[in-house]
């Protein structure tokens, strides 16, 4: 089959391949053909390699996945050929992620996990199926499981305008929350207003602290100032955002993240964190339910998935660098 491979952590150690042996099903397995797989940073890192992390070469990227059933194996039941099928990326019973210790969907066939397997609704498309797991799925827990966002709350969004940001944006106004959309890119400012975006902030050319101060009150511990600044800010960046994002929550306020794309290790004011009485919230990944709750919003139209662009499985590398350099607005889908 054809298959983009990873032959060695690096840059170079990514080949197209079109004599990689197709993928046969056991016990409890199916294959599914790949029709669309999206990308995530979290490939950027496997490419790279992570520390503390072991990948067995040769390994194919790819965590989202959709397609159709293609064979079955011995003992599973509820699945026939032909089905159309997205892919839970996290095998919750056995451990492992499709992409990284298993092969992933940057081929034209895959095999999975049966119990791994969700069904795509009529109506939904593979590739806005593909968007969903990851991205999506990280962003409806970190928001709504954990986050507890409701209706009438300040939302800052930091990194809206990439794969997690982009549903972030779009749940919160689902939800009925104010969105403060923060972005580095005047390219993005139009896109983040036609997403439902309230106000944006362009963090390349102003600091967001100051902004926000400017748009909702500098907060403080009593009276007026106790209701001034956002109820929520989105950070899964890291980096130089984390201390200056406490400093802009009310009394109260939850700082939610999900990763540290920009630095696991920023400096901490742990003042404004108790005199404030903040709440850091830390969410990891998605559950099931979450994928499933995100197909249905798709079904009824309330959601559309954002997919800047497809790419066909060769041109994988070209798209992978794009997301490198965080030069993509929602998400990147690779349709072998």
């Amino acid at each position: 089959m054809k298959a983009m491979v990873l032959r060695e952590h690096g840059a170079g150690g990514l080949q197209y391949e079109t004599g990689f042996p197709d993928p046969s099903p056991g016990t409890g397995d199916v294959v599914i053909h790949v029709r669309a797989a999206a990308l995530n940073y979290h490939d950027v890192f496997t490419r790279r390699g992570m520390p503390g992390i072991k990948i067995q070469m040769p390994a194919i990227m790819g965590l989202d996945i959709a397609g159709e059933i293609a064979a079955i194996g011995p003992e599973v039941s509820g699945w026939r050929v032909g089905d159309r099928v997205l892919g839970d990326p996290i095998n919750r019973i056995e451990g492992g992620l499709t992409g990284e210790t298993v092969h992933g969907g940057l081929a034209e066939y895959c095999r999975l996990r049966a119990h791994q397997l969700v069904a795509i609704p009529d109506g939904i498309g593979f590739e806005q199926a593909a968007a969903l797991p990851c991205a999506y799925g990280t962003a409806r827990r970190m928001m709504f499981t954990n986050g507890r966002v409701t209706a009438g709350e300040k939302i800052l969004i930091l990194g809206a305008s990439g794969g997690v940001g982009v549903c972030c944006v779009q749940l919160a106004k689902l939800a009925g929350a104010t969105v403060i959309a923060a972005t580095s890119s005047k390219e993005k400012v139009a896109r983040l207003r036609a997403l439902g975006a309230d106000h944006i902030v362009n963090y390349a050319e102003e600091d967001f602290v100051q902004a926000i101060y400017a748009l909702c009150g500098k907060p403080a511990r009593r009276g007026a100032g106790s209701d001034r600044g956002v109820d929520v800010v989105v950070n899964y960046t890291g980096g130089n955002t984390w201390t200056r994002s406490l400093r802009v929550l009310r009394v109260g306020g939850r700082l939610l993240t999900c990763g540290a794309t920009a630095g696991y290790d920023p400096p901490e004011d742990i003042r404004f964190i108790w005199t404030f009485e903040l709440q850091i919230l830390g969410s990891n990944g998605w559950a099931r339910e979450d994928i499933i709750a995100l197909l249905a919003l798709v079904q009824s139209g309330r959601l559309e998935a954002v997919v800047d662009a497809t790419y066909p499985l060769e041109c994988a590398p070209e798209a992978l660098a794009r997301l490198e350099n965080r030069d993509v607005f929602g998400k990147l889908v690779i349709v072998p």
